[in-house]
């Protein structure tokens, strides 16, 4: 069986669009492109390469393997040898032409699809970008291993790794390394465990608690501005 892995660049506040250039990906009015660039050198991009790791087949979205066809076909680099040689699986409809070599559609639903390419066997699928493919596996519970490389910067708004949709689940820590220009990256397995909670609170709530309770539990939800901020 495969393992389903990730390999991200993040912003604090969780955006990964278009790390690498200002055109990138311009979706959504999105004006960062490019952001890992002030950060990025040599230590961080060991470790991206650690992250990456050497045995991969790429999983990717429309959007990324658009960009990454258009770009890595041309690379004669370590990367763009590997990228050339080894089998990308993308999800994408029929409009979208698989002309990089290697390339191959995945069919029908998402999650099914995937489903079925993990049982197989085969190299690790390695993620890249895909911002809804990981939407789609996290909720669907069928990521392995998360590698995180946080880049010291909030950039407020733009395409983002997780969403409401994700299976809750408790992540075990393995790793952790830094680079001098702030950069931290974080791999985390998949446990088999649901999130455990608790309380610092007392076991028997006061009155002022359980007040605190019913009025809370009459409040309309979706408050916004200044109403937020008054009540929240």
């Amino acid at each position: 069986m495969r393992r389903i892995r990730t390999a991200t660049f993040t912003s604090l506040d969780g955006v990964i669009q278009a790390p690498g250039g200002p055109d990138e990906d311009t979706t959504g009015g999105f004006a960062f492109g490019g952001w890992v660039w002030p950060h990025f050198d040599e230590a961080s991009g060991g470790l991206m390469d650690e992250a990456m790791g050497d045995d991969y087949d790429l999983l990717l979205g429309r959007r990324t393997y658009e960009i990454f066809a258009a770009y890595w076909p041309h690379m004669d680099d370590e990367i763009g040898r590997t990228f050339n040689a080894i089998d990308k699986y993308v999800a994408a409809g029929p409009e979208t032409p698989l002309t990089w070599a290697g390339s191959h559609r995945l069919e029908g639903d998402l999650a099914e699809a995937v489903r079925a390419l993990k049982a197989t066997e085969g190299r690790d699928l390695l993620i890249q970008g895909s911002s809804e493919v990981i939407h789609t596996l996290l909720a669907h519970d069928l990521i392995d291993q998360m590698t995180l490389l946080t880049f010291p910067i909030i950039l407020g708004r733009g395409k983002r790794w997780f969403d409401a949709a994700s299976t809750p689940r408790t992540w075990a820590l393995t790793k952790t390394r830094q680079s001098a220009s702030g950069v931290i990256a974080n791999t985390w397995e998949r446990t088999d465990l649901p999130p455990r909670t608790g309380t610092f609170g007392e076991i028997e709530p006061g009155a002022a608690e359980l007040a605190r309770r019913e009025r809370w539990a009459r409040e309309e939800p979706g408050l916004t501005g200044k109403e937020a901020s008054r009540d929240r």
